[in-house]
C-alpha cells in the first residue's frame, strides 16, 4: 500500500468513526437538555414522535435521502444532527490523516468534545461538567504523549484558565449584582489550558473575544438590539478559538 493510499485510508477511517460518534453526540445535544435519555429508547422524530427506521438512521445519508425532513410528517430535521455528524467526520478524518493513530484518536476526541460543547452553549447556554472535565483530563493525562506543551505548562494552564475567568465572574457579580459570566466558561478555559499550556491562553482569549465582538456586530447589523444584558455564548467562541490558537501557535513556532 502506497503512502498516499494509507493516508486516504486513515482519513476515511477517521471520518467514518467521526460520523458515527457525531450521530450520538447530535442526539445528546438535542435530548439531554429535555431530560431525555440518549441510551434508552429508539430514535424518533422530534415533531411527530414517530420512530425512525433503520434506513433513515444512517448518519448524513439518511437525512439527505429524506431531503432534510421527516418521512412521516414532513417537519424539518434539526440542523444540529447533520452539523454534528459532518463536523465530527471532518475532525476525525483530519486528525487521523495528519497524526499517528494514537495521537490522532486523542486529538479527535478532544475536537469532538469541543464541537459538542460549542453547540451546547450556542443552543442552551450550558457547558456540562460531564463534557468539560473529561476534556481537561484528556489534556492532562494523554497529552504527555501527543502535545508539545510540557505537563507543568498544561497544569498551570488549567489552573490559570479557570482562575482568571472565575475571578472575573465573581468580580462582575459583586460589582453589578447579577451574573455576567458563567462558571462553565471558567471550567472550559481551564480545560483548554490543559491542552494548550498557559502561554496560549492570552491568544485563545483574544481570538474568542474578537469572534464574540464580530458576532455581536453581525447581530446588530441584522437589527437585533445589543445591550449590556444580551447573552452571548462565550463558550462557543472559546471552543473555536482553542484549535485556531494551537494551529496559529504551531505556524508561528510558539
Amino acid at each position: 500500500m502506497t503512502g498516499l493510499a494509507a493516508e486516504e485510508l486513515r482519513f476515511l477511517i477517521g471520518a467514518g468513526l467521526g460520523v458515527i460518534i457525531g450521530s450520538f453526540l447530535g442526539a445528546l445535544v438535542m435530548r439531554w437538555p429535555r431530560g431525555e435519555s440518549v441510551m434508552r429508547g429508539r430514535s424518533h422524530c422530534d415533531a411527530c414522535g414517530r420512530t425512525i427506521g433503520l434506513r433513515d438512521l444512517i448518519p448524513l445519508i439518511g437525512a439527505l435521502l429524506q431531503r432534510g425532513r421527516c418521512r412521516h410528517c414532513g417537519a424539518p430535521i434539526d440542523a444540529a444532527h447533520m452539523a454534528m455528524e459532518a463536523g465530527c467526520a471532518l475532525i476525525g478524518g483530519i486528525a487521523l490523516w495528519a497524526l499517528p493513530p494514537f495521537a490522532g484518536l486523542v486529538v479527535a476526541a478532544g475536537g469532538w468534545l469541543l464541537l459538542t460543547l460549542a453547540l451546547f452553549d450556542a443552543r442552551h447556554f450550558w457547558l456540562p461538567d460531564a463534557l468539560t472535565l473529561p476534556l481537561a483530563a484528556l489534556g492532562l493525562t494523554l497529552g504527555d504523549w501527543i502535545l508539545p506543551a510540557p505537563f507543568w505548562d498544561r497544569a498551570i494552564g488549567a489552573a490559570l484558565g479557570y482562575g482568571v475567568l472565575f475571578i472575573l465572574a465573581r468580580s462582575y457579580r459583586y460589582l453589578r449584582g447579577r451574573e455576567g459570566l458563567g462558571l462553565g466558561d471558567a471550567k472550559l478555559l481551564g480545560a483548554i489550558g490543559a491542552w494548550t499550556g498557559w502561554q496560549m491562553l492570552p491568544l485563545v482569549l483574544l481570538l474568542a473575544s474578537s469572534a464574540g465582538l464580530l458576532w455581536a456586530l453581525m447581530l446588530k447589523l441584522r437589527g437585533r438590539t445589543i445591550e449590556s444584558g444580551t447573552r452571548l455564548p462565550l463558550g462557543t467562541f472559546l471552543c473555536g478559538a482553542a484549535p485556531a490558537a494551537m494551529a496559529l501557535g504551531g505556524l508561528l513556532g510558539f
